[in-house]
């Protein structure tokens, strides 16, 4: 693609002074980047594909399953059991380096080809390169993809050259976790307190914001980088608006966020409740955990109050089905299980236990009990009122608990009860 603006044209021109890839670069991704197989027979003797090494093996599962180091090289394998002699890998290798006052993430695809008994064959081939200009600006140049008759969005054609491409989010998706550890940066990142972090960030994405936005570099230097991470994750530009006022009066009162994830939810629901975020009392808690599932139940009790006055007109129909098992409790001393009574019970239910029994209250041939131990619900069980037996009986989360046969038993050593009153 011919360039269409001074931006570009000036990138095109700042490539041609880009240096040609190392052989310290090079030799680096044959022991970093590519995962090295040892190949397993039969007979279980293991045989590494990187210096052609063999020896016996102790075990299937020992082998597959626990970590293998190769005795003759030292280097980590995969061990596969397989007939199979040729293996052909491909991996990615990221350079990040500067030129001509751009910042460069260069792409490499590695490949290995390894033969049984033979040394291995490599070959690397530069692939995309991504320029960022210190306001932020890029622009991509890589080689042609093969589009036609493959799904494979990095079938690179490999004979083509880096030219400057039309944007495309496939170039976004490229693999680009493994570092080369020599990274070369421009002055305007480093100024923003960059190291060598990527907090599991996309280079690109990670340099343009921190280019373009102090905030970023605001929290780097505050060293609050796992809020930092949290809202890369959930969108930077989307989200960091809506917590940017709390985190500052966290960065001015000394509060260190130590769970993002737990901070981001608790801001959530103070601002759900109209609660002042500029006020250090609520955004930063000493006990955030504690405050955390305060408000989350809180939350939990208006959002059922609000679906049981939605499902009111349901109550009558209900009670006309269900009544007669209305007060049927069993109980083995330790467990106790009792028939929900009303559809704003079932729905409480499903809203404390996290699963969908919440809807169940329509289903006329189901009957929904909870059980309890000392008050505390433990699972919800679903009776099928046509067969009388236990359809599902769920925990927290649909999860079975350590009681889970117990209830089953408890339920069905007293399904009679149920039949009584069906029948009556």
């Amino acid at each position: 693609m011919k360039p269409k603006n001074k931006f570009q044209k000036q990138v095109v021109d700042a490539s041609k002074k880009l240096p040609v890839l190392t052989n310290e670069q090079i030799e680096w991704s044959k022991n970093n980047v590519i995962e090295h197989i040892g190949r397993r027979n039969d007979k279980g003797k293991i045989t590494c594909t990187k210096c052609c090494h063999s020896w016996q093996g102790v075990g299937h599962l020992v082998d597959t399953l626990t970590d293998c180091n190769c005795p003759n090289c030292n280097s980590k394998l995969v061990v596969k059991t397989t007939n199979k002699r040729v293996f052909r890998t491909n991996y990615y290798m990221t350079i990040i380096t500067a030129c001509e006052g751009y910042q460069v993430v260069r792409s490499i695809m590695v490949k290995c080809t390894a033969r049984v008994g033979k040394l291995p064959e490599y070959e690397h081939s530069e692939v995309m390169q991504r320029w960022i200009a210190p306001n932020g600006k890029y622009c991509t140049f890589a080689k042609l993809r093969q589009t036609m008759g493959t799904m494979y969005y990095d079938a690179w054609i490999h004979h083509t050259s880096l030219e400057l491409r039309q944007e495309n989010d496939i170039y976004n998706r490229i693999f680009t976790d493994v570092i080369y550890p020599r990274q070369k940066l421009i002055p305007e990142l480093k100024r923003t307190g960059y190291k060598k972090s990527l907090y599991k960030q996309k280079p690109l994405d990670l340099f343009r914001i921190l280019l373009t936005d102090s905030r970023a570099e605001t929290l780097i230097k505050a060293k609050q980088t796992k809020i930092l991470k949290r809202i890369f994750d959930m969108g930077w530009s989307r989200y960091i608006g809506n917590y940017w006022a709390s985190i500052r009066i966290c960065m001015r009162n000394g509060y260190k966020i130590k769970d993002a994830t737990m901070w981001c939810d608790y801001i959530d629901f103070l601002q759900f409740f109209g609660k002042d975020l500029h006020n250090a009392k609520y955004v930063c808690p000493s006990n955030l955990k504690a405050e955390h599932d305060r408000y989350m139940a809180k939350k939990a009790k208006v959002e059922t109050e609000q679906e049981i006055q939605k499902h009111l007109d349901k109550e009558d129909a209900f009670r006309e089905v269900k009544a007669k098992f209305f007060g049927l409790i069993f109980s083995d001393g330790q467990i106790n299980i009792r028939v929900l009574e009303s559809v704003a019970e079932i729905i409480t239910e499903g809203k404390m236990m996290h699963h969908c029994v919440g809807s169940y209250y329509s289903k006329e041939d189901s009957l929904i009990l909870s059980a309890t131990i000392d008050g505390k619900r433990i699972e919800t069980i679903e009776i099928s009122l046509s067969q009388l037996k236990v359809i599902q009986s769920r925990g927290i989360c649909n999860k079975n608990t350590e009681y889970h046969n117990q209830i089953i038993n408890l339920v069905e050593n007293n399904i009679s009860q149920i039949e009584e009153r069906l029948v009556a």
